[in-house]
């Protein structure tokens, strides 16, 4: 029998249960209120808001973005008003959408990271989980990038458990201990991973034979550093299998989406082509949908970690 819909839309990343497989990535959509001018954020599985820390910071001088043949490289250096502001303003806006409202944070310090949990605690009741990024590759200076390191990353995901709130720990593709630091975090309270953040990369003006990014390094993303997510998350849920996942690196299409699920992720956001596209995320949920249909899926059960399985067998 010919399926048309699926009929549990739903999926589940540790003890959040979303109603859509498709979120947004942090960065990439402003603090997230922003895109429900486009469509209504209430139909895809959730917003995650840029990374916010306890201060307010400058970020990274200009230029801050380069086009690249297959995808993007930024230095914005988590340029932001701090929590404080978040909770006063865009917090404010993203509950009068409806959406469903991941909270990312950062710090230079342990206990940056703590405070910071600790203040999005006291409106935890706004909020569905919190996603630590401990992987910005562009801040540049003597920033430590924590997701290099399994006992600094540990230390942060324990902290952040102050906030009572799931917390997910978003890691880095720029080292070859990527399964230890994910094993580690999920030891420490992590419910989940979100794999990856963008990949080292650079740019040099062929005329002027200087940097184009004003902090000479950025952050890869876009279609380019969709294999390297792929395989990231499949090795993750090769070593972890009850880990929950959230894949993200170069999604596009629905086609993307369904491969790093089938690699191993729970979820997908969606990050660089909303740039494209105010709309991307929606689109690429119903390209999912029409991906899966055609398939004959009727539950992401039976997608997840099917590479891991035999395939999608109908």
């Amino acid at each position: 029998m010919k399926i048309e819909t699926i009929d549990n839309c739903s999926v589940r990343v540790g003890d959040v249960e979303l109603a859509h497989p498709i979120l947004t990535a942090a960065g990439t959509a402003g603090y997230g209120a922003e895109l429900d001018a486009y469509f209504s954020l209430t139909e895809i599985g959730g917003v995650v808001a840029k990374s916010v820390a306890h201060f307010a910071f400058p970020g990274n001088p200009a230029p801050r973005l380069s086009p690249t043949k297959n995808g993007m490289l930024n230095s914005v250096g988590l340029q932001g008003d701090g929590i404080a502001h978040f909770i006063d303003n865009d917090l404010v806006a993203l509950e009068k959408s409806g959406a469903t409202v991941i909270v990312s944070i950062w710090g230079h310090s342990v206990d940056d990271y703590l405070l910071a949990a600790k203040m999005l605690g006291a409106v935890k009741n706004k909020i569905t989980a919190i996603e630590v990024n401990l992987s910005c590759p562009n801040l540049g200076g003597d920033h430590v990038v924590f997701a290099h390191d399994a006992r600094l990353s540990a230390q942060i995901i324990e902290g952040c458990m102050i906030s009572g709130l799931p917390v997910w720990a978003k890691l880095s593709p720029n080292t070859h201990e990527l399964v230890d630091i994910a094993r580690s975090v999920a030891k420490a309270g992590a419910q989940a991973v979100t794999l990856v953040n963008t990949a080292m990369g650079m740019a040099i003006n062929t005329d002027t034979g200087l940097p184009i990014l004003g902090n000479i390094r950025g952050g890869l993303s876009g279609s380019a550093l969709h294999p390297i997510a792929v395989r990231c998350v499949f090795d993750v849920r090769q070593a972890l299998p009850e880990i929950g996942i959230i894949g993200v690196g170069g999604v596009v299409s629905g086609r993307d989406a369904a491969e790093l699920m089938l690699a191993g992720a729970n979820a997908v956001q969606v990050g660089t082509a909303s740039f494209a596209d105010p709309r991307a995320a929606l689109l690429i949920q119903n390209q999912l949908v029409d991906w899966a249909v055609s398939h004959q899926v009727t539950d992401w059960s039976q997608v997840t970690s099917a590479a891991h399985r035999n395939g999608l067998i109908r």
